[in-house]
């Protein structure tokens, strides 16, 4: 069943798309989708650290809310004179992580928010519907159930695990992305970077100017790296790129890593490689031992500022206001949590890509 377009509303709106960011964090997903040429009208999150961010690099406004609690009439005033609306929804990953499958955590509220997302679609009833995630949860109940939803109402919907560095992001990150219309059936456009095309940690953050550990760039509050303790430092200088500590000498490896159970970590105290990807940022990639994430030539961690280059955020992107005090804690989590930038673009192009087909063929 194909969702009825009137020939008025092909000649308002062409390929014009208004969208909701219904987990906006600090606007990676809603700049990409910006930069493709949606309108997003309104970002929804409960976090107060991700308002500064998200209106000041966005057209958008920013509302302070947990979906919980969301209901149609806060959204109907930011669309009610759209033609084509996508809502999008890139609920919290950690429920649905390894890490906390691994470690037994099965009950967590958050896994719930993408059932209050589904109620939101029934209740909207928008065009279009994208999601953003960990591939784990392909294979959650709740995720099944909110496709199945979605099918009952008439959406066309499909999904696939994506590799980010496939798509014009510098950084190898498994997502799972579900696209769904009502016009027709749709698909995520096919990679723009595939290997051995895709771009490099060098490519991205080649220009940061040289940075000490436990430096602030003059210039860049973000452009800043932790201090390391004198066996950190013995650790980073005995560290290659792409290598691991069990190159070091044993005094430097930790006791953890002594022990069978620790054999399983190679790639923490590691440094990042110059021509390939780097690896997934985390919300503490800022720090040296939390994985891969040594410089592949200075010796230190990355910078806050290299990390949110690295998730395809412009270099210029803000994430504190002027003269505030920058909490690594904070804005790492912002960066981490956020989908990169260029996976929106590639998200946004396809939806409209996809509206001008349908358009061009009704016509």
């Amino acid at each position: 069943m194909t969702f009825p377009v009137s020939n008025e509303s092909i000649k308002k709106s062409h390929t014009s798309i208004d969208a909701v960011d219904m987990f906006c964090g600090a606007g990676g997903l809603t700049h990409g989708l910006e930069l493709a040429g949606v309108d997003v009208r309104l970002g929804v999150d409960i976090d107060p650290a991700c308002a500064y961010p998200y209106e000041h690099n966005n057209k958008s406004v920013f509302l302070l809310k947990s979906i919980e609690n969301l209901e149609k009439k806060d959204v109907i005033p930011y669309i009610n004179n759209s033609n084509f609306l996508l809502l999008a929804g890139c609920a919290p990953c950690q429920p649905f992580s390894t890490y906390r499958q691994k470690n037994n955590i099965l009950i967590d509220k958050r896994w719930y928010l993408i059932e209050h997302f589904s109620r939101l679609i029934d209740t909207i009833k928008p065009h279009f519907v994208t999601m953003e995630n960990v591939p784990r949860l392909a294979k959650q109940d709740v995720f099944k159930e909110f496709v199945s939803n979605l099918e009952s109402k008439n959406f066309f919907v499909s999904f696939s695990i994506v590799n980010c560095a496939d798509y014009g992001i510098p950084q190898k990150r498994n997502r799972l992305v579900l696209l769904a219309s009502k016009l027709g059936p749709i698909s995520l456009m096919k990679p723009t970077t595939p290997m051995p095309f895709s771009l490099t940690v060098r490519d991205a953050i080649k220009n940061c100017p040289l940075l000490h550990a436990g430096e602030v760039h003059s210039h860049d509050p973000l452009h800043q790296a932790p201090s390391l303790s004198k066996v950190n430092m013995l650790r980073i200088q005995a560290s290659k790129p792409g290598g691991s500590w069990r190159s070091w000498d044993k005094a430097l490896v930790t006791d953890c890593h002594k022990k069978t159970t620790g054999q399983t970590y190679p790639s923490v105290y590691g440094r990042m490689v110059w021509d390939a990807p780097s690896p997934t940022i985390t919300t503490q990639y800022y720090g040296f031992g939390n994985g891969r994430f040594g410089h592949p030539e200075q010796d230190r961690a990355i910078s806050l500022r290299e990390g949110a280059i690295l998730q395809s955020f412009p270099p210029k992107y803000s994430f504190v206001p002027p003269n505030s005090k920058v909490s690594k804690k904070t804005v790492g989590r912002l960066i981490g949590n956020a989908v990169p930038v260029n996976l929106g673009k590639i998200i946004g192009e396809t939806f409209i890509e996809h509206l001008r087909e349908i358009i061009e063929k009704d016509i």
